[in-house]
């Protein structure tokens, strides 16, 4: 974690969690007015936050971020089944050794 972050989540401690983007804007300005770590405040995503650990992260991400890949095709068969037409034979004995 950077030294930066560290700050302010020094600077936020005390502050009543969850909490919104506000809410920790307005306990960050009571503690030290409209400073540096107050203007990095400002640039947090508009959401709730339930540890001082998120709002770090979301400052100084520190997580490696997963692409979001979409599904693909299926692939195709690669072949018979187990048992090949035994294997979807409702009257097939369960266990039974067949001949192929």
């Amino acid at each position: 974690m950077s030294s930066r972050a560290a700050e302010i989540q020094v600077l936020l401690e005390g502050v009543a969690l969850p909490a919104t983007k506000d809410e920790l804007l307005r306990h960050a300005r009571r503690e030290s007015g409209d400073g540096p770590s107050v203007a990095l405040l400002e640039a947090l995503p508009e959401r709730e936050y339930r540890s001082l650990d998120e709002v770090g992260e979301a400052l100084y991400p520190v997580q490696p971020s997963r692409p979001r890949s979409q599904p693909g095709e299926p692939k195709p068969e690669s072949g018979e089944p187990p048992g090949r037409e035994g294997y979807t034979d409702p009257s097939a004995e369960p266990g039974a050794v067949r001949d192929l």
